[in-house]
């Protein structure tokens, strides 16, 4: 596999109108989680993945199977629990700028994962494990799960790419530092945002977060910006890339993982790393302009046109 990663993916709920949840009638289903997102992302620009996780053995943990398998991700670690059932999230959109979002995940299926769930797994043969900050918050033994598989693939010499991705409503502030910070110190590459810098660092500066990060152990850090781009150091070189600029944003929710899906699927095709950087920040541009998580994630050739041309209102005819 290029790319191996863990994590709980959930069907998320969304009323078709706007206002209260009191209030809504129809619901569209989707699929939601930040590492299939990402594996999504890479099978779509041709890359080989692999997802570990449990899912509920219901209905919900089979749409979620199905999805993610059908967009060329592999399941084969995908486990269902007949004991938990598969966690499902509500967005509440009162109006265009204001949303909220209701998680029922307590319990869940993916949240009883252990150590045991990536015991028999080999990972010498992958090139790259993705994890974020979201599954080792999920409960002890998914933290537990993390460790030892950052250890199986330390051993192994694969390329650790972290993603702080902090949920707030998941992390104890003081515990929740710790833990994001030991994960920093045993990962080759980090992609933390502003706001994660401002959370574990009390700074929102690219350079001092990226500098906190590599004194921790991390051998290259890659700061998003959001409309700003990103600020990118190793060992080698540093610099600045700007963002793509887009008509409108449509849905942010999503971004961080597209961006994350570039800058793997450039370091895979092995490119240097102010362009691959450049193809992580035309992929979150992408993703920001289609509401879901998973439905603004392009093509090769879509990416290609997206980043060669200087009208993106173009039709395709």
């Amino acid at each position: 596999m290029d790319v191996l990663s863990v994590g709980e993916t959930m069907v998320l709920f969304s009323p078709k109108t706007n206002g209260q949840l009191r209030y809504a009638n129809d619901f569209s289903a989707r699929i939601a989680g930040a590492e299939t997102n990402t594996l999504i992302g890479l099978a779509k620009l041709g890359h080989k993945t692999s997802w570990i996780s449990r899912v509920g053995n219901d209905e919900l943990g089979a749409k979620i199977v199905s999805a993610v398998r059908g967009e060329g991700v592999d399941t084969t670690h995908v486990k269902h629990d007949k004991e938990a059932a598969t966690g499902l999230f509500l967005k509440e959109k009162t109006n265009a700028q204001t949303s909220s979002i209701f998680y029922y995940r307590k319990d869940s299926a993916a949240s009883k994962m252990t150590s045991e769930d990536i015991e028999n797994i080999d990972v010498s043969d992958t090139k790259y494990l993705y994890i974020t900050g979201i599954t080792p918050a999920l409960s002890k033994s998914c933290e537990e799960m993390i460790f030892a598989l950052l250890h199986k693939a330390k051993k192994e010499k694969v390329t650790v790419v972290f993603d702080p991705n902090i949920r707030k409503k998941l992390l104890d502030k003081n515990n929740g530092v710790e833990l994001i910070k030991k994960i920093i110190g045993l990962s080759d590459i980090v992609l933390p945002g502003k706001s994660e810098g401002d959370f574990l660092f009390d700074t929102t500066d690219a350079a001092e977060i990226s500098k906190y990060c590599r004194n921790l152990g991390a051998g290259a850090v890659v700061v998003k910006l959001g409309e700003k781009g990103a600020y990118y150091e190793n060992k080698d070189q540093n610099g600045f890339v700007g963002a793509y600029s887009v008509p409108y944003v449509m849905d942010p929710v999503g971004a961080g993982d597209g961006f994350a899906a570039g800058l793997l699927s450039g370091l895979l095709d092995e490119l240097a790393w102010k362009d691959a950087v450049k193809r992580a920040c035309a992929m979150g541009a992408l993703v920001t302009q289609v509401d879901g998580d998973i439905e603004g994630l392009p093509t090769q050739d879509q990416l290609q046109a997206f980043m060669e041309s200087d009208n993106q209102d173009d039709v395709n005819r």
